[in-house]
């Protein structure tokens, strides 16, 4: 174990990295992966009945209420065991190892795709948990918002390399192409290459991070449990004690309740575009690829205005902006015309601008009304909030796409998401959210 030593230039290049290692599957997964299950493994008749912009809307939801279930324990577990890297690891390379398993999964083959592609998540998402419970220990106050925007910064320039190797095996693919592939075997090699490069560049990251703190003995009543079944106790019961405890600090609540609300616009936007530009507007996988570069691009810049943006103005303030450009993005991806890739370009780049200020410092405004000492408990409950959040977009986005038998209207349902939740956000006292930190552990 190690004294983590806060703003350590070479631990942060570390922790960002990270990012770096595992933005090469979020991007596959809205780039990519969501338009090859519509086009290659569902097809154009559909499955059962249902569009694959739906049974993706719906995946994508039923993925989320497993994470809201397993989060909060995972984040308590690492913090009484004082086991973030080695939990950091095991999640990182066990998703890593499933987006390897998905490019050999064949065509038609639904049920399979989906549970592939659902643990790969788990593990990108579980893993998340243990990197963002590392933030609060390596910075102080004054650069918590700028670290995190660093964080987010390193994974869109790592996330778009990713993409620009992928975009150029697409287009090298194909009828005529120079590799001899075919474009949906050029798909599946990209999808596979993600996996390589998130467990490549997790290990070169996890060179950097200490285990941090000391374990803390299991309880006596435990001490007679397996292992599993003792720390899965511990878990529920810190978890149980949290909730309890919340009740009594109303602002950090109001945060979480409004976070849920915007993060889910913001989530369901990541996940159902691919799906959307695919089955909707009835574009290619290599127009799609190239609006995710865009965005990944942009959203580099866009994370590091908005680190600028909040020492000037706060975080709050800045998160609301990025709010309204959402809602307003939102409801015009309503009118975005088919077949036509210049209009969706647009979008990308608008959505990448502000993609990175509302992800970045939410968090960072997250850990400043934290207590220390359970940043990765916490953090568990931030990706609980965000697995709950993500449910109700894409299910809400599901059914409406369902019973109207196309996206358009479903895309408008969003736009509700983020109008309630910049009205909660605009509530939250946040100086008396930090303040109520030192009554933590007297409550």
């Amino acid at each position: 174990m190690a004294e983590l030593v806060r703003n350590d230039r070479k631990t942060i290049f570390g922790w960002a990295m990270y990012d770096w290692a595992n933005s090469a599957f979020s991007v596959t997964m809205g780039a990519i992966v969501a338009a090859f299950f519509s086009s290659v493994i569902v097809g154009d008749e559909g499955w059962n009945g249902l569009s694959a912009e739906t049974i993706w809307a719906w995946v994508i939801s039923g993925g989320s209420t497993v994470l809201f279930l397993m989060m909060p324990i995972l984040g308590a577990v690492a913090d009484h065991t004082s086991s973030k890297r080695r939990f950091l690891r095991t999640s990182a390379l066990a998703g890593a190892v499933f987006v390897l398993v998905a490019p050999f999964v064949p065509d038609g083959a639904v049920p399979w795709f989906i549970l592939v592609v659902l643990v790969a998540h788990i593990g990108f998402v579980a893993s998340n948990v243990f990197y963002d419970a590392f933030l609060p220990g390596l910075t102080t106050e004054d650069t918590i918002d700028r670290v995190s925007s660093k964080g987010f910064a390193y994974g869109y320039v790592g996330g778009g390399l990713y993409l620009v190797l992928a975009l150029g095996l697409l287009l090298a693919s194909g009828e005529g192409g120079l590799t001899g592939l075919s474009s949906s075997g050029a798909a599946r090699l990209a999808i596979f290459g993600s996996g390589v490069w998130w467990a490549g560049f997790a290990l070169y990251a996890l060179r950097y991070l200490p285990e941090t703190g000391e374990a803390l003995p299991l309880p006596p009543r435990y001490r007679h449990f397996r292992p599993w079944r003792a720390y899965t106790a511990i878990g529920f019961g810190r978890t149980l004690v949290t909730i309890r405890k919340l009740r009594g600090f109303p602002q950090l609540l109001l945060f979480v309740a409004a976070f849920i609300f915007y993060n889910d616009g913001t989530q369901t936007v990541i996940y159902i575009s691919g799906s959307y530009a695919a089955d909707t507007l009835d574009l290619d996988i290599t127009v799609i690829t190239l609006a995710f570069l865009l965005v990944q691009f942009v959203a580099f810049g866009g994370a590091l205005f908005f680190g600028v943006m909040a020492e000037r103005i706060g975080p709050k303030r800045a998160i609301l902006w990025s709010i309204v450009v959402w809602a307003l993005v939102s409801a015009g991806a309503y009118f975005l015309p088919a077949g036509q890739a210049l209009p969706f370009f647009l979008a990308a780049v608008i959505i990448g601008w502000v993609l990175g200020g509302i992800q970045a410092l939410s968090r960072s405004l997250y850990a400043t009304m934290i207590p220390e000492g359970s940043e990765a408990e916490f953090f568990g409950f931030y990706s609980v909030f965000s697995k709950f959040s993500a449910i109700w977009g894409p299910l809400v986005f599901g059914i409406v796409s369902n019973v109207y038998g196309s996206g358009r209207p479903a895309i408008l349902s969003i736009v509700v998401f983020f109008v309630v939740g910049g009205v909660l956000l605009a509530k939250v006292d946040v100086d008396e959210a930090r303040a109520a930190r030192s009554r933590w552990e007297a409550h």
